[in-house]
């Protein structure tokens, strides 16, 4: 895997990005030590230790805000702040 310092990154981003796109992979460093990894979107292991995401998990869930939402408990808290119960 190819590594390239940030001056280069920055110069060639573009370059560097398309070829990110067609499948390579390459480090970023700073002074020689690597301080990120670049891979392809939708790379299997990049993404493994990401949880996958939950898109649409209550696609047919109805749900009513209740009117009063903003103002909800509001007594109840300025109590607790008050030292009233």
């Amino acid at each position: 895997m190819e590594t390239v310092n940030i001056h280069q990154a920055k110069t060639h981003l573009s370059r560097l990005l398309a070829r990110a796109a067609k499948g390579e992979s390459f480090v970023i460093a700073k002074a020689g030590k690597p301080i990120a990894k670049v891979v392809p979107f939708g790379n299997d292991d990049a993404d493994a230790d990401r949880p996958l995401p939950r898109i649409g998990f209550l696609k047919d869930a109805h749900f009513k805000v209740p009117d009063d939402f903003d103002t909800m408990f509001a007594e109840e808290i300025r109590k607790m702040f008050e030292g009233e119960e």
